[in-house]
C-alpha cells in the first residue's frame, strides 16, 4: 500500500495548512469557537473556496477528492490548527445526498460545497446512547407528505443549519434496524423548536424539538424504512473524519509538549533532558504513530464492499483514538505542568478537543462493543 499523498493532495494539504497557519490563530480561533454562534462565516466560506468541502466529495458528485485519504487529510488539518467550524455537518449530511438522493435532492450538494448552505445530522437522541437503531421520532403520511415529532439531541449546529437530515420511525418500535426513515427538513420549518449552546471544546450545538413539522413527500431520502443502513453508512464518513481529526489534534499536543520540554528549563537544563520525561515522552510518539496507523487503516477501508470489515476496521480506529487522544491530552497536560490547563495555553483547548472528539458517534465502549459483535 502506498501512503504518501499524491500531488492534488499534497497541493490541497499546503493550502489548507498554509491559510490556517497564516489566519487562523489560536487568539482568533477561541474568540469565535466560544462565540455566539460557535464557528466564522467568514472562515467557513474561506474553506470552501479553498477547497477543503469539495475534497469531501468525488468530481461526479461535484467535488474533486472524496476517497478515504482526502476525507482524512481535510480533517486532520482541521484538527492540527482546531477548527471549529462546521465541516462534519457538511461531510454526513452531503454523503447522505450522494448515496441516496433524487437528482432534485442532489441538487442542494452544490450549496453546501460552496459553503452557502449549512447542514446538519439530527440523529441522536436524548436516550440513544449512540445506537443508530434507536429512534423515538415519527414520522406519519399526512397526504402527500410527512409529519415529524419527536426531540433530537446535540446536533451540531442544529439551531444555525439551514438543511436538516432527521431520523425517525415510520414503522417498528424502538430499537428495530427496519422502519427508520431519513427527511431533509429546512431548518426554518415551522414546528422546530432549538435550543442552542456552545460546547465546552468550542463551536456550538443544538436540542431539537419537532412538533407537527410538515414535510412534503419529496422530503424522504431514499427508501421509506430503509434509513438505518444509510447512517451507519454516513456514520462510517464521520468515523473516518474525526478519527483523523483527532490524530491531527494529538500531533499538534505532541510537537508544543517536544518544543516546552527542549525550552523549560529546570535547575539550570532543559527538563527535556531528564529521563524519566524522555521516557513519557518516547511513550507519547509511539502512540501517535499507532493512532495514525488506524486513521490510514480507516481511510483505506472506506471503499470496502465488505460492509463487517469495513465497519470492523472504522470502530477501531474510532477506539484506538479515543484512547490515545485521553492519554495524549493528559500526558501533554502532565509534562506543562500548571499551565498546561491555562486558558490562554492553546494546549487546553486541544486537550478539551481530544477528550470530547471520543463521545461524538460513539465512545471507547461503543465501539470495543462493536467491534467485538461485528466479529463474532
Amino acid at each position: 500500500m502506498n501512503f504518501e499523498h499524491n500531488e492534488d493532495r499534497r497541493m490541497l494539504a499546503d493550502a489548507l495548512g498554509r491559510y490556517l497557519s497564516e489566519q487562523y490563530p489560536a487568539e482568533y480561533r477561541n474568540t469565535t469557537a466560544y462565540g455566539s454562534t460557535g464557528y466564522s462565516a467568514e472562515t467557513y466560506a474561506k474553506l470552501a473556496e479553498i477547497g477543503a468541502i469539495g475534497a469531501l466529495f468525488t468530481e461526479e458528485q461535484g467535488g474533486f477528492g472524496g476517497q478515504g485519504p482526502d476525507i482524512a487529510l481535510v480533517f486532520e488539518a482541521l484538527g492540527n490548527h482546531l477548527v471549529a467550524e462546521p465541516l462534519l455537518g457538511a461531510l454526513l449530511v452531503g454523503r447522505a445526498l450522494t448515496e441516496a438522493g433524487s437528482e432534485a435532492q442532489k441538487a442542494q450538494l452544490e450549496g453546501i460545497i460552496g459553503g452557502s448552505t449549512l447542514a446538519a445530522l439530527a440523529h441522536d437522541e436524548p436516550a440513544n446512547h449512540y445506537e443508530l437503531n434507536r429512534v423515538a421520532t415519527t414520522a406519519r403520511k399526512n397526504g402527500n407528505g410527512w409529519v415529524l415529532d419527536g426531540a433530537k439531541a446535540v446536533v451540531l449546529f442544529g439551531d444555525q443549519a439551514q438543511l436538516l437530515l432527521v431520523s425517525a420511525r415510520t414503522s417498528g418500535t424502538v430499537g428495530d434496524e427496519a422502519g427508520i426513515s431519513l427527511f431533509l427538513v429546512p431548518g426554518n420549518t415551522p414546528g422546530i423548536t432549538a435550543r442552542g449552546y456552545g460546547r465546552i471544546d468550542g463551536g456550538h450545538a443544538a436540542e431539537l424539538v419537532l412538533s407537527g413539522v410538515q414535510v412534503g413527500a419529496d422530503a424522504l431520502l431514499g427508501a421509506e424504512g430503509a434509513g438505518h443502513a444509510l447512517l451507519e453508512r454516513i456514520t462510517g464518513f464521520g468515523l473516518l473524519a474525526l478519527a483523523a481529526e483527532s490524530l491531527g489534534a494529538m500531533d499538534k499536543a505532541k510537537g508544543d509538549t517536544l518544543e516546552y520540554l527542549r525550552t523549560r528549563k529546570q535547575f539550570g537544563v532543559p527538563i527535556g533532558s531528564f529521563q524519566a520525561l524522555q521516557h513519557r515522552m518516547a511513550d507519547m510518539l509511539l502512540e501517535v504513530e499507532q493512532a495514525r496507523s488506524a486513521v490510514i487503516n480507516a481511510a483505506a477501508a472506506m471503499d470496502d464492499t465488505d460492509r463487517v470489515a469495513r465497519e470492523k476496521v472504522l470502530s477501531a480506529a474510532k477506539y484506538s483514538v479515543g484512547k490515545i487522544g485521553t492519554l495524549i491530552a493528559e500526558e501533554a497536560i502532565q509534562l506543562h505542568g500548571g499551565i498546561g490547563v491555562t486558558w490562554e495555553l492553546p494546549l487546553a483547548h486541544y486537550a478539551k478537543r481530544l477528550v470530547m472528539i471520543d463521545h461524538q458517534l460513539g465512545d471507547m465502549d461503543h465501539h470495543l462493543a462493536r467491534w467485538m459483535a461485528l466479529a463474532a
